[in-house]
């Protein structure tokens, strides 16, 4: 059968599942805490237990899994299995040879990805990109991560960095980004970076209710303070969401006059904004976009939520290790 399991290793939470990857069906999927603190090993053993629970929640034969396929938060040697440095995670996991640890604990093949790639071929596969040629899809939270599906493939390069779509310049010797550049998308539409922009405007004292929401403590406004006071009428709120689409409409701008996607998927935390972000993006590429017919281009949400992840992750083991 065509059965694989996808782990999506998290900073903080471990998912993991059994899909079918012929017709997209779970047969089991769970999600744990990560424990990042306990270090490479102990999370590794933890993975190790999660696809071990899944395969027996799913009441299939353990024969009958083919593989496993990770997405990493960071950088990784899919070639060799490793993961190179994984910046949201103690200790950044570098170089740590995770697929070769955890075939041994699980007795089963093991591939790396980039979980933003993952989450790209999650969606293009079974979720908001499907019928799609060529897509593109944003990860939207604390950091912008991205991916590329150019002819029906999932578009990596070399070493799996293609579609860093969140580090390209939208703002010429702009605000320093987390990457080492300046300028980046991540450092102005970010979750931290409109949560940024929240907690300026209640010390500049705007008229808007974060303040409120976040029952004093500036510490708490969040994307989803955001969302709320913008759902209660709040036109700060509108107005942060607004000016990230403003940026993100000029990165989209860029992505679709390179590939000319027919589907651009948004999928994290900052989408949850929906349209208060998506219709500045749309405005903005119709006014920046006229050599490419971006009417074709269909923006979207992702439609996978948790899932994609591991969901693009037990695929990729599909393209890499073949059907049984």
């Amino acid at each position: 059968m065509s059965l694989y399991l996808g782990v999506d290793l998290g900073a903080t939470h471990l998912r993991a599942g059994v899909l079918h990857v012929r017709d997209g069906t779970i047969h089991a999927s769970a999600k744990i805490e990560t424990r990042g603190e306990q270090g490479p090993a102990a999370v590794i053993a933890r993975i190790a237990a999660l696809c071990h629970q899944v395969i027996d929640e799913s009441n299939l034969p353990r024969a009958q899994i083919q593989g496993i396929g990770i997405g990493a938060p960071g950088r990784v040697d899919m070639q060799n299995g490793i993961t190179r440095f994984l910046p949201n995670l103690p200790a950044h996991w570098i170089d740590v040879p995770l697929a070769a640890q955890l075939a041994q604990q699980t007795n089963l093949r093991v591939t790396l990805l980039n979980d933003a790639r993952a989450l790209t071929l999650g969606e293009y596969t079974f979720g908001a990109g499907r019928g799609a040629d060529t897509m593109a899809c944003f990860t939207l939270g604390t950091g912008i991560g991205g991916g590329l599906v150019i002819q029906k493939k999932l578009y990596l390069a070399m070493d799996g960095s293609a579609g860093e779509i969140g580090h390209q310049v939208v703002a010429r010797d702009g605000l320093p980004c987390t990457c080492g550049g300046r300028g980046c998308l991540e450092a102005y539409a970010s979750g931290p970076a409109l949560a940024a922009s929240g907690v300026r405007a209640v010390l500049m004292k705007h008229p808007t209710r974060l303040a409120e929401l976040s029952q004093g403590d500036l510490n708490r406004i969040t994307v989803a303070t955001l969302i709320q006071a913008a759902e209660l009428g709040d036109e700060i709120a509108r107005a942060i969401f607004r000016q990230a689409g403003e940026y993100i409409g000029i990165a989209v701008s860029n992505v679709v006059v390179t590939i000319a996607p027919q589907k651009i998927v948004f999928g994290g935390g900052v989408a949850r904004a929906g349209e208060w972000l998506l219709q500045a993006v749309r405005e903005t590429l119709r006014a920046r976009v006229h050599l490419v017919p971006n009417d074709q281009t269909e923006i979207v949400i992702a439609a996978l939520g948790e899932d994609a992840g591991w969901i693009g992750a037990a695929v990729r083991a599909r393209d890499c290790f073949g059907e049984a």
